[in-house]
């Protein structure tokens, strides 16, 4: 509910200034820009909140990483990522000491679905076989769609899915207090909403695995 109401509050920011301008015109691209902008600030402010709470409660029971052990223990992380994932359909990116699994929508979803297709079952297990091998992280699974259709069902449709995903790697074992979920709806695509490929390209699940590290 929580982010729902923010979303609301940012939506109602964005179609206010909006009507403002239409006294002096369309509202310019920069407007709009922003009232998105405060969208997403607003989703990630509040996954990242969670995500420190997550972060806390697992560190006091695990411990955690300092110096280069850190990139050390991520490395090899990734590595095994890598040979559990290849051809999977799943992408592993590395951002400094964070890693990003790219899960496409077209392989882990049936079409306006929240449910995990089966056929991605064996991939989500090697996903958590990782991850409980490398317990001094945390994680953030965020659900992503394309911009088809009305905004609060997509919403809807991007918390439900990270939701999935995290249930899924908690019934193989993974500890939920490891894991934090964000729904992003259509506010952040990484292809052009304007093309079937891109839009494809859109709905998505990524999954970020945070070290745990000493202040």
């Amino acid at each position: 509910m929580y982010k729902k109401l923010i979303v609301g509050v940012a939506l109602s920011g964005l179609v206010l200034s909006g009507c403002a301008s239409n006294s002096m015109g369309n509202a310019s691209n920069t407007q709009k820009g922003a009232g998105i902008g405060a969208i997403v600030g607003a989703l990630i402010g509040k996954g990242t909140g969670d995500n420190d709470k997550s972060r806390y409660v697992w560190g006091a029971a695990v411990g955690a990483l300092a110096g280069s052990a850190i990139g050390n223990y991520m490395d090899r992380q990734e590595e095994e990522f890598r040979e559990e994932l290849a051809d999977s359909g799943v992408e592993v990116y590395r951002e400094g000491d964070v890693l990003r699994l790219y899960m496409p929508g077209s392989i882990t979803f049936s079409s306006g679905n929240a449910s995990v297709d089966s056929s991605f079952f064996p991939v989500l297990k090697d996903v958590a076989l990782v991850i409980n091998k490398y317990e001094k992280t945390t994680l953030m699974v965020e659900g992503h769609t394309d911009n088809t259709g009305a905004d609060d069902m997509n919403q809807r449709l991007s918390e439900a899915r990270a939701n999935s995903v995290k249930n899924y790697l908690v019934q193989n074992g993974v500890d939920n207090r490891r894991v934090s979920t964000l729904g992003m709806g259509e506010y952040t695509p990484i292809a052009d909403n304007t093309t079937q490929a891109g839009r494809q390209k859109n709905r998505r699940v990524e999954l970020k695995i945070i070290p745990m590290s000493k202040n």
